[in-house]
């Protein structure tokens, strides 16, 4: 059996965090326990950047070096390798965010392959990842996800988006890298869901390369996945999928209830948590078929799978189960994993830091909204200093 508790050693959960780097992610989580700093810091953020005011050095210097490996692919390596020596795995995300126009989304698709090959020729990164709407405009499958007609003009971009994201999925396929596609907003995702099973159904004979992502504060993601299941059962293919939370709640409720519908979001956070709990579980149960991407900062989702894992005498080492979090987060998850020889995985933005700029955004924003996130970030990184401070103390005496 596991430790119960696995997730306290601050020791190995930082050993990769010098003096410098310590003080760096104090501060910061400091700051975003705050309340209001996030949405202040994020005016006077966006502000600055509309003045064309030189804050690079400033966010390099602090948010960039905690949530980023750096800003082309070689900038991250010395960092992947250090985490893999830790036996902690990395996926490159290039996370860049707002482009719309066909030459940029043709940019994206040669981005994402080109980090697919790289990403062959290194043992560290299992992984690549996708985003639909980083290959085609958000409008166009937010009308296929309604069923409404499309133009002829937005026809022939839709099959432009297809290609691209299909050109991805081979790459991922030729290379054997798993490609992991995130979730957005469910007005978007019927068109989403349905792509990517079909993905599935070409790509995944033998095992799982295509990852769709279940958003789990939606009531209805575990009757997709039975749904689905049943599918892919009968059609002869596997399964793969990102098991997260989500990202969008107070958007989907405020457009809910703008539009008069039922919100896709379950009632509270307690409700969230049984559903992502269940949904996980179900995939373990049907390991055979479904292989799945955990993606969590919850230490109670990261043992309970732990222990049903064990329950069904599984390796730790499983290929088909990964646990994930962000780079820059939930390190006391990650390394703890890996000491154990379970398959932990950092989730390793980059590129250029005014590109950039709206991904840390939402990274602040989001981890200030999970409730307690950011004190139990901060209580781990205090009881770190403390404990490093006791250690020179020693010394000295």
């Amino acid at each position: 059996m596991i430790d119960t508790k696995i997730f306290n050693d601050t020791k190995h959960a930082f050993v990769l965090k010098s003096e410098k780097d310590l003080k760096r992610s104090l501060f910061l989580f400091s700051m975003m326990n705050i309340p209001y700093f996030v949405p202040v810091s994020t005016a006077a953020t966006n502000l600055a950047l509309n003045l064309k005011l030189p804050i690079e050095p400033i966010v390099r210097e602090t948010i960039f070096k905690q949530f980023c490996g750096g800003e082309t692919q070689d900038d991250c390596m010395p960092l992947v390798k250090k985490m893999h020596k830790e036996n902690v795995y990395s996926v490159l995300d290039y996370s860049v965010e707002g482009k719309e126009n066909e030459e940029e989304f043709d940019k994206a698709a040669d981005t994402k392959i080109e980090i697919i090959k790289y990403a062959a020729s290194a043992k560290e990164i299992p992984f690549a990842v996708a985003k639909p709407t980083g290959l085609g405009r958000f409008d166009i499958w937010e009308k296929v996800t309604a069923n409404d007609t499309l133009t002829d003009e937005e026809q022939e971009e839709w099959e432009r988006i297809k290609v691209r994201f299909e050109r991805v999925c081979q790459a991922a396929y030729d290379n054997d890298i798993r490609l992991l596609i995130d979730a957005e907003e469910t007005w978007m995702q019927d068109a989403a869901d349905n792509f990517i099973e079909d993905m599935m159904r070409k790509f995944n004979k033998e095992k799982a390369i295509i990852f769709n992502t279940l958003q789990c504060y939606r009531w209805d993601r575990l009757s997709y996945v039975k749904a689905i299941h049943e599918r892919a059962k009968k059609e002869g293919f596997k399964l793969g999928f990102k098991t997260v939370r989500g990202a969008y709640m107070e958007k989907e409720n405020a457009r809910a209830k703008r539009h008069g519908y039922q919100t896709p979001i379950c009632e509270d956070k307690e409700a969230t948590d049984v559903n992502f709990n269940a949904v996980m579980c179900y995939i373990i149960d049907n390991i055979d078929d479904i292989s799945q991407f955990i993606g969590t900062h919850n230490e109670v989702s990261t043992y309970m799978a732990l222990q049903l894992m064990s329950q069904k005498d599984l390796y730790l080492s499983d290929d088909r189960i990964w646990f994930g979090q962000l780079y820059g987060m939930s390190d006391h998850i990650s390394f703890n994993l890996g000491r154990v020889n379970s398959n932990a995985i950092k989730l390793l933005p980059f590129g250029p830091i005014k590109d950039v700029i709206p991904y840390l955004i939402r990274r602040a924003q989001e981890n200030s909204s999970v409730q307690g996130q950011t004190g139990r970030e901060l209580a781990l990184l205090r009881e770190e200093k403390q404990r490093r401070d006791g250690q020179y103390v020693k010394r000295v005496e």
